[in-house]
Protein backbone atom coordinates (compact mmCIF):
# COMPACT_ATOMS: atom_id res chain seq x y z
CA UNK A 1 0.00 0.00 0.00
CA UNK A 2 2.61 2.56 1.17
CA UNK A 3 6.26 2.21 0.38
CA UNK A 4 8.94 5.14 1.44
CA UNK A 5 12.05 4.93 -0.18
CA UNK A 6 15.51 6.77 0.44
CA UNK A 7 14.30 9.66 2.34
CA UNK A 8 15.64 12.51 3.99
CA UNK A 9 14.58 15.69 5.68
CA UNK A 10 16.08 18.14 7.22
CA UNK A 11 15.09 21.39 8.99
CA UNK A 12 17.31 24.44 9.76
CA UNK A 13 20.29 21.85 8.54
CA UNK A 14 19.32 19.37 11.25
CA UNK A 15 18.73 16.08 9.68
CA UNK A 16 15.43 14.29 11.00
CA UNK A 17 14.78 11.48 8.54
CA UNK A 18 18.11 9.87 6.86
CA UNK A 19 17.74 7.68 4.09
CA UNK A 20 14.77 5.90 5.51
CA UNK A 21 13.14 3.22 3.89
CA UNK A 22 9.78 1.51 5.24
CA UNK A 23 6.86 -0.40 3.41
CA UNK A 24 3.33 -0.82 4.95
CA UNK A 25 1.82 -3.49 3.96
CA UNK A 26 -1.88 -3.36 2.83
CA UNK A 27 -4.98 -3.81 4.86
CA UNK A 28 -2.83 -4.25 8.41
CA UNK A 29 -2.10 -2.25 11.31
CA UNK A 30 1.95 -0.84 10.91
CA UNK A 31 2.53 0.53 14.44
CA UNK A 32 6.02 3.23 14.47
CA UNK A 33 7.73 3.52 17.50
CA UNK A 34 11.07 5.36 18.59
CA UNK A 35 11.93 8.22 21.30
CA UNK A 36 10.36 11.52 21.07
CA UNK A 37 11.60 14.53 19.26
CA UNK A 38 13.10 11.17 16.84
CA UNK A 39 10.83 12.52 13.59
CA UNK A 40 8.00 10.36 14.08
CA UNK A 41 5.03 12.72 13.15
CA UNK A 42 7.44 13.99 10.71
CA UNK A 43 7.18 10.79 9.32
CA UNK A 44 3.72 10.75 9.02
CA UNK A 45 3.06 14.47 7.72
CA UNK A 46 5.32 13.00 4.67
CA UNK A 47 3.49 9.92 4.34
CA UNK A 48 -0.07 11.59 3.89
CA UNK A 49 1.68 14.49 1.37
CA UNK A 50 1.65 17.28 3.98
CA UNK A 51 5.37 17.75 4.44
CA UNK A 52 7.85 17.21 1.13
CA UNK A 53 11.23 14.74 1.78
CA UNK A 54 14.55 16.88 0.47
CA UNK A 55 15.08 13.25 -1.38
CA UNK A 56 13.42 10.49 -1.79
CA UNK A 57 10.08 8.62 -3.21
CA UNK A 58 6.71 8.22 -1.50
CA UNK A 59 4.72 5.65 -3.42
CA UNK A 60 1.04 4.76 -2.59
CA UNK A 61 0.16 2.49 -4.20
CA UNK A 62 1.21 2.92 -7.92
CA UNK A 63 1.23 7.01 -7.43
CA UNK A 64 4.72 8.49 -6.35
CA UNK A 65 3.30 11.70 -4.73
CA UNK A 66 6.04 14.12 -4.59
CA UNK A 67 5.61 13.95 -8.34
CA UNK A 68 1.45 14.55 -8.54
CA UNK A 69 -0.09 18.07 -9.06
CA UNK A 70 -1.93 19.39 -6.39
CA UNK A 71 -5.24 18.38 -7.76
CA UNK A 72 -4.19 15.10 -8.14
CA UNK A 73 -2.14 15.24 -4.33
CA UNK A 74 -6.04 16.20 -3.11
CA UNK A 75 -7.09 13.73 -4.46
CA UNK A 76 -4.82 11.17 -2.96
CA UNK A 77 -5.49 12.88 0.54
CA UNK A 78 -9.19 12.08 0.44
CA UNK A 79 -8.11 8.08 0.69
CA UNK A 80 -6.52 9.29 4.56
CA UNK A 81 -8.34 9.58 7.82
CA UNK A 82 -6.08 11.39 10.58
CA UNK A 83 -6.23 11.02 14.16
CA UNK A 84 -4.62 13.26 15.26
CA UNK A 85 -2.90 13.47 19.14
CA UNK A 86 -5.07 15.69 21.16
CA UNK A 87 -8.35 15.00 19.00
CA UNK A 88 -8.10 18.45 17.17
CA UNK A 89 -11.69 18.87 17.04
CA UNK A 90 -13.32 22.46 16.85
CA UNK A 91 -14.28 23.88 20.21
CA UNK A 92 -16.69 26.09 18.54
CA UNK A 93 -18.86 23.21 16.57
CA UNK A 94 -20.81 21.10 18.18
CA UNK A 95 -19.90 17.02 18.29
CA UNK A 96 -22.62 16.67 15.37
CA UNK A 97 -21.21 19.47 13.13
CA UNK A 98 -17.68 18.64 14.13
CA UNK A 99 -18.12 14.76 12.63
CA UNK A 100 -20.27 16.43 9.89
CA UNK A 101 -17.79 19.14 8.87
CA UNK A 102 -15.67 16.88 6.54
CA UNK A 103 -18.92 15.58 5.07
CA UNK A 104 -20.22 18.78 4.39
CA UNK A 105 -16.67 19.89 2.57
CA UNK A 106 -16.24 16.78 0.15
CA UNK A 107 -19.23 15.44 -0.29
CA UNK A 108 -23.22 16.48 -2.17
CA UNK A 109 -25.34 15.41 0.35
CA UNK A 110 -28.97 16.63 2.19
CA UNK A 111 -28.60 17.65 5.11
CA UNK A 112 -31.09 14.73 6.63
CA UNK A 113 -28.93 12.35 4.77
CA UNK A 114 -25.50 14.03 6.64
CA UNK A 115 -27.77 13.92 9.95
CA UNK A 116 -27.80 9.78 9.12
CA UNK A 117 -24.31 9.59 8.43
CA UNK A 118 -23.15 11.35 11.79
CA UNK A 119 -25.06 8.72 14.06
CA UNK A 120 -23.58 6.20 12.02
CA UNK A 121 -20.48 6.95 12.54
CA UNK A 122 -20.84 7.96 16.31
CA UNK A 123 -23.15 4.83 17.03
CA UNK A 124 -19.56 2.88 15.53
CA UNK A 125 -17.60 4.53 18.08
CA UNK A 126 -19.75 3.96 21.08
CA UNK A 127 -21.29 7.30 21.15
CA UNK A 128 -24.87 7.31 19.82
CA UNK A 129 -27.34 10.56 20.87
CA UNK A 130 -24.25 12.79 21.88
CA UNK A 131 -24.87 15.30 18.48
CA UNK A 132 -25.60 17.93 20.38
CA UNK A 133 -23.10 18.44 22.89
CA UNK A 134 -19.72 20.61 23.03
CA UNK A 135 -16.27 19.20 23.31
CA UNK A 136 -15.71 21.18 25.94
CA UNK A 137 -18.48 18.74 27.51
CA UNK A 138 -16.53 15.77 26.93
CA UNK A 139 -14.01 13.59 28.84
CA UNK A 140 -10.25 13.18 27.01
CA UNK A 141 -11.43 9.54 26.06
CA UNK A 142 -14.60 10.71 24.46
CA UNK A 143 -13.08 13.34 22.42
CA UNK A 144 -10.66 10.83 20.98
CA UNK A 145 -13.30 8.48 19.88
CA UNK A 146 -15.63 11.78 18.41
CA UNK A 147 -11.92 12.85 16.81
CA UNK A 148 -11.85 9.16 15.10
CA UNK A 149 -15.74 9.28 14.25
CA UNK A 150 -15.35 12.20 12.22
CA UNK A 151 -12.06 10.61 10.94
CA UNK A 152 -13.69 7.52 9.47
CA UNK A 153 -16.82 10.12 7.96
CA UNK A 154 -15.47 9.68 4.50
CA UNK A 155 -14.84 6.02 4.93
CA UNK A 156 -10.87 6.41 4.14
CA UNK A 157 -9.45 3.28 3.19
CA UNK A 158 -5.94 4.51 5.23
CA UNK A 159 -6.01 5.69 8.54
CA UNK A 160 -3.20 7.44 10.06
CA UNK A 161 -2.81 7.68 14.22
CA UNK A 162 -0.43 10.44 15.79
CA UNK A 163 -0.56 8.87 19.56
CA UNK A 164 -3.94 7.91 19.71
CA UNK A 165 -3.93 6.67 23.43
CA UNK A 166 -1.57 10.02 25.28
CA UNK A 167 -3.08 11.28 28.21
CA UNK A 168 -5.70 8.57 28.49
CA UNK A 169 -5.86 6.04 32.16
CA UNK A 170 -5.24 2.47 31.17
CA UNK A 171 -9.07 1.35 30.60
CA UNK A 172 -9.40 4.08 28.51
CA UNK A 173 -6.32 3.17 26.64
CA UNK A 174 -7.81 0.06 26.04
CA UNK A 175 -11.00 1.17 25.17
CA UNK A 176 -9.16 2.87 22.33
CA UNK A 177 -7.11 0.05 21.30
CA UNK A 178 -10.16 -2.03 20.75
CA UNK A 179 -11.70 0.66 18.85
CA UNK A 180 -8.22 0.97 16.57
CA UNK A 181 -8.73 -2.85 16.42
CA UNK A 182 -12.20 -3.08 15.79
CA UNK A 183 -12.34 0.04 12.75
CA UNK A 184 -9.62 -1.77 10.99
CA UNK A 185 -11.35 -5.11 10.83
CA UNK A 186 -14.77 -3.93 9.99
CA UNK A 187 -13.44 -1.68 6.80
CA UNK A 188 -10.15 -3.56 5.86
CA UNK A 189 -8.42 -0.24 6.67
CA UNK A 190 -4.46 0.16 6.62
CA UNK A 191 -3.78 1.65 9.70
CA UNK A 192 -0.32 3.36 10.62
CA UNK A 193 0.15 4.49 14.49
CA UNK A 194 2.48 6.40 16.40
CA UNK A 195 2.88 4.82 19.82
CA UNK A 196 5.57 5.01 23.05
CA UNK A 197 2.64 3.11 25.22
CA UNK A 198 4.29 -0.45 24.58
CA UNK A 199 1.41 -2.72 25.88
CA UNK A 200 -0.90 -0.55 23.04
CA UNK A 201 1.97 -1.36 20.58
CA UNK A 202 1.70 -5.42 21.00
CA UNK A 203 -2.13 -5.18 21.25
CA UNK A 204 -3.01 -3.51 17.91
CA UNK A 205 0.01 -4.13 16.10
CA UNK A 206 0.54 -6.51 13.05
CA UNK A 207 3.60 -4.98 12.06
CA UNK A 208 6.35 -2.76 14.33
CA UNK A 209 8.86 -0.38 12.60
CA UNK A 210 11.47 0.76 15.13
CA UNK A 211 12.90 4.69 13.78
CA UNK A 212 15.96 5.41 15.67
CA UNK A 213 18.35 8.57 14.12
CA UNK A 214 16.28 9.07 11.27
CA UNK A 215 16.17 5.46 9.89
CA UNK A 216 14.18 2.19 10.21
CA UNK A 217 16.61 -0.03 12.32
CA UNK A 218 14.16 -2.84 12.47
CA UNK A 219 11.11 -3.83 10.98
CA UNK A 220 8.58 -7.31 11.87
CA UNK A 221 5.83 -8.65 13.78
CA UNK A 222 5.67 -8.39 17.28
CA UNK A 223 7.07 -11.52 18.20
CA UNK A 224 9.58 -10.27 16.14
CA UNK A 225 10.59 -7.53 18.50
CA UNK A 226 9.66 -9.43 21.43
CA UNK A 227 12.65 -11.90 21.02
CA UNK A 228 14.70 -9.22 18.97
CA UNK A 229 18.74 -8.85 19.54
CA UNK A 230 18.96 -5.63 19.04
CA UNK A 231 19.98 -3.83 22.27
CA UNK A 232 18.14 -0.41 21.11
CA UNK A 233 14.88 -1.93 20.91
CA UNK A 234 15.18 -4.13 24.06
CA UNK A 235 15.79 -0.82 25.72
CA UNK A 236 13.07 0.94 23.89
CA UNK A 237 10.97 -2.03 25.16
CA UNK A 238 11.70 -2.48 28.60
CA UNK A 239 11.96 1.29 29.21
CA UNK A 240 15.65 1.57 30.07
CA UNK A 241 18.02 4.06 28.96
CA UNK A 242 20.80 3.14 27.37
CA UNK A 243 24.14 3.01 28.87
CA UNK A 244 25.67 6.02 26.91
CA UNK A 245 22.69 8.25 27.86
CA UNK A 246 23.32 6.94 31.52
CA UNK A 247 27.06 7.72 31.12
CA UNK A 248 26.74 11.49 29.58
CA UNK A 249 23.97 12.14 32.46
Amino acid sequence: MIRLVNINKSFNGQPVLQDLNLTIPSGQTTVIIGLSGGGKSVLLKHIMGLIRPDSGEIWIEEEEINRLRPRDLYRVRKRFGMLFQEGALFDSMSVGENVAFPIREHKRMSHVEIEKLVCEKLALVGLSGIEAKMPSELSGGMRKRVALARAIALDPDIMLFDEPTTGLDPIMTAAIDHLIIETQKRFQMTCVVISHDIQSVFRIAHNIAMLYEGKIIEGGTPEDFRQSSNTIIQDFLLGRAPENSIKSC
